[in-house]
């Protein structure tokens, strides 16, 4: 346990630093193809819970 406290700290820094050079990025296009696919299933998601919501309220006002 005391070896560690010897340790300096910037060897944490520089480890991190070389992992970090390991990380593949995605390409800008691609982020923006899964983006305005997100964005698109999103939408189409929230249109689908409103029918189903209209719907539900729909029957719901029936049976009052």
């Amino acid at each position: 346990m005391a070896e560690n406290a010897n340790k300096p700290k910037t060897s944490y820094w520089k480890g991190l630093k070389a992992e970090f050079k390991k990380i593949v990025w995605p390409a800008k296009r691609d982020v923006a193809k899964q983006t305005a696919l997100i964005i698109v299933v999103t939408i189409i998601l929230g249109v689908i819970i409103k029918f189903l919501d209209t719907g539900i309220q729909a029957l719901l006002n029936v049976i009052r």
